[in-house]
């Protein structure tokens, strides 16, 4: 004889509550959609100034919750929203097979990167809802030791114009350039790029291909000054 089906759902239950959840989102939302390793240390002090102006009202089994959540636990719950409403940009960024078996891809223990120098760089487009013709480019690097931010805008993707733009960002900033890290785009990994950072003994390093958390520190840059800033629009002039 057939045992009747049950109904009752398989499964682990809901280790968070709705309530949790929305607050989560709230934070998150608070912080510019900040990356879920950098929100999650601060969640128990964000909840506590948020409460003191009146932002938020949470209990204290809530604030529990939410201060036992990991990154990943932060990402898989804040899922939902990150598909919503996000405007992908265009990648123009387009592999390069040229010299690169002569630049080393980076791992950590290459760089220092305890100390000021080790800079990780990305080329943002400012071509709007079209990547076709010519537009403008901003050259964004990242300390990673200290998280010192350096833009320099660039009139196309050119080898040599963004190479002046590095050079224009190692002038500005208020230590050595030590090392460089970029993407496998063909606007950072060619001749004129390798050899300046050969001559002023600069470490050149990329990294992993398809692997975009490899950049993460500049990723987090694109959006927080770069984009914030500009936005999306198209810039040709």
């Amino acid at each position: 004889m057939d045992k009747p089906k049950s109904s009752k759902k398989r499964g682990r239950p809901h280790k968070y509550s709705t309530a949790a959840v929305e607050a989560l989102h709230l934070l998150w939302e608070t912080t510019d959609h900040l990356c879920s390793k950098r929100l999650q240390p601060f969640l128990s002090e964000l909840v506590q100034v948020l409460r003191r102006q009146g932002e938020i009202t949470v209990s204290a089994e809530v604030e529990g919750q939410l201060c036992q959540m990991s990154p990943s636990t932060i990402d898989r719950l804040l899922k939902p929203w990150r598909c919503l409403g996000e405007r992908r940009p265009f990648s123009a960024t387009k592999p390069a097979s040229l010299l690169k078996s002569s630049i080393p891809i980076r791992t950590f223990a290459d760089w220092k990167e305890d100390k000021a120098g080790f800079l990780e760089a990305d080329l943002v487009s400012h071509c709007g809802e079209s990547p076709e013709g010519f537009y403008l480019y901003t050259l964004s690097t990242v300390d990673i030791a200290t998280g010192w931010s350096e833009c320099v805008g660039v009139w196309g993707k050119g080898q040599e114009r963004v190479g002046s733009a590095a050079h224009r960002v190692r002038q500005r900033l208020p230590f050595p350039l030590l090392g460089l890290d970029s993407d496998n785009g063909g606007e950072f990994i060619n001749q004129h790029l390798f050899a300046y950072c050969q001559r002023e003994q600069i470490t050149f390093t990329r990294s992993r291909s398809y692997k975009k958390n490899d950049n993460r520190y500049v990723e987090q840059k694109n959006w927080s000054v770069v984009r914030r800033l500009i936005g999306y629009d198209r810039y040709n002039s």
